[in-house]
């Protein structure tokens, strides 16, 4: 066996440490409420997952159903109550923590219309709104719904830009968000290659040019938190917890 050999096998083996969140203070991007979106699917599923969330250190956990006019048309009124059933359930089972709901909202025309009508939005805090678009295509709304969301007194934060092909592939597109402030929140899988080895080396790029607001686990079942639990043994695990992050003033 060589000095290589022997120095692969030595990582390979090596334990990984138990997970610490607690840097993070909060989790602001979940799917916890029961039977409303992709995310969990019973009330003992998420009381399972949220027990583990707990045990890692976090102090809150704000979670954010999908709201999608094609698949997920959640409101205040379905996730409200289901908050409220979940926060039953957890006093139940003795769980102390801090949940709270806001709502991941998909860039569409639905979104236009809620803004355009004046609907009141799910906020993350006072005013930050979580918001995706589909990986591939670039919407060519974005930057139209951007502008009438801080109009109407709402801060965009959109969520996991390094899965974005279109943003992978258009560095100036990119920068052009950077410089309209626009926040951007990492999955921690994606530091994992959960998702892809390019999503993870972008991931990387954006936390090396200081451009990221939020953390969060966008946890939708157990097997996101199974492979969440080997983030210590990547490098840039011990990066991020030095970073000047806004989780902690949520």
């Amino acid at each position: 066996m060589g000095v290589l050999d022997i120095f692969n096998f030595i990582i390979k083996d090596k334990p990984i440490q138990d997970l610490d969140l607690s840097w993070m203070g909060a989790d602001m991007h979940s799917h916890l409420i029961p039977g409303i979106d992709d995310g969990s699917k019973s009330m003992e599923e998420s009381i399972a997952m949220i027990k583990r969330l707990k045990g890692y250190g976090l102090q809150k956990i704000i979670t954010t159903p999908h709201v999608m006019s094609e698949y997920y048309k959640n409101s205040p009124e379905t996730i409200l109550p289901g908050l409220a059933k979940l926060r039953e359930a957890l006093l139940d089972e003795n769980i102390e923590i801090q949940i709270e709901a806001a709502a991941e909202y998909f860039i569409d025309e639905m979104l236009m219309e809620k803004l355009k009508n004046g609907e009141k939005l799910l906020p993350i805090g006072d005013n930050l709104v979580l918001v995706e678009t589909g990986f591939m295509s670039r919407p060519l709304m974005l930057k139209e719904i951007f502008f009438d969301m801080e109009m109407h007194g709402y801060k965009p934060v959109l969520a996991h830009p390094e899965r974005y092909q279109y943003l992978i592939q258009d560095k100036d597109f990119l920068y052009e968000l950077i410089d309209r402030d626009v926040y951007f929140q990492i999955n921690l899988l994606s530091l994992t290659g959960f998702y892809s080895k390019p999503i993870k080396n972008f991931a990387e790029l954006l936390i090396d040019e200081g451009k990221i607001r939020f953390f969060g686990t966008d946890c939708h079942n157990h097997r996101y938190l199974d492979m969440l639990e080997t983030l210590p043994k990547y490098k840039y695990f011990e990066k991020i917890q030095e970073m000047s992050l806004l989780n902690n003033s949520l």
